[in-house]
């Protein structure tokens, strides 16, 4: 009996090829020399629990760095928060409406420029930040427990260095 290929169809007697040896120990000794593996890393140990425990806030990474920006920068623009933290304009705008209508942040005119916008925490928003703040910095406290705290200060400003 043939396939539709012309060969005979293979049956439990058939010999497989052989899969080559078995791993016991995975090798990333090369990987763990990048600095982009290893900054990645030990970023997605960090974020998986930040998204856990900032889930009560209804702040994902994104929109936490934005209302940081804002809390610590009353009245920042849109222009600058892009700029500041690499964000695309598009992808600012819904942001920018959710916080609102959730009533963390507001619109003001602008001081100096009338055709800008000025972003500011309403008294909500900066209470969440508050408590929000406070988890992450706990929460990264806890995932660099193996660091002393001066270690922990130059892993930050090396970090810094990279992409500042």
């Amino acid at each position: 009996m043939q396939n539709l290929k012309g060969k005979a169809p293979r049956t439990a007697s058939s010999k497989k090829p052989s899969a080559g040896p078995a791993v016991d120990k995975v090798d990333t000794a090369y990987l763990q020399t990048l600095m982009g593996y290893n900054a990645r890393r030990a970023a997605l140990s960090i974020i998986e629990l930040f998204l856990e425990r900032l889930a009560p806030y209804g702040l994902k990474p994104v929109d936490f760095s934005v209302m940081s920006t804002i809390q610590h920068n009353p009245g920042v623009t849109s222009r600058q928060l892009c700029a500041t933290l690499n964000l695309l304009p598009p992808n600012l705008v819904g942001l920018i409406q959710s916080l609102e209508s959730r009533g963390l942040i507001e619109r003001k005119p602008h001081p100096h420029d009338g055709r800008a916008v000025g972003l500011h925490a309403t008294p909500k928003g900066q209470a969440l930040m508050v408590q929000a703040e406070q988890t992450a910095s706990d929460l990264e406290i806890e995932k660099t427990a193996k660091l002393t705290p001066i270690q922990r200060k130059t892993l930050l400003a090396l970090l810094q260095k990279i992409y500042l």
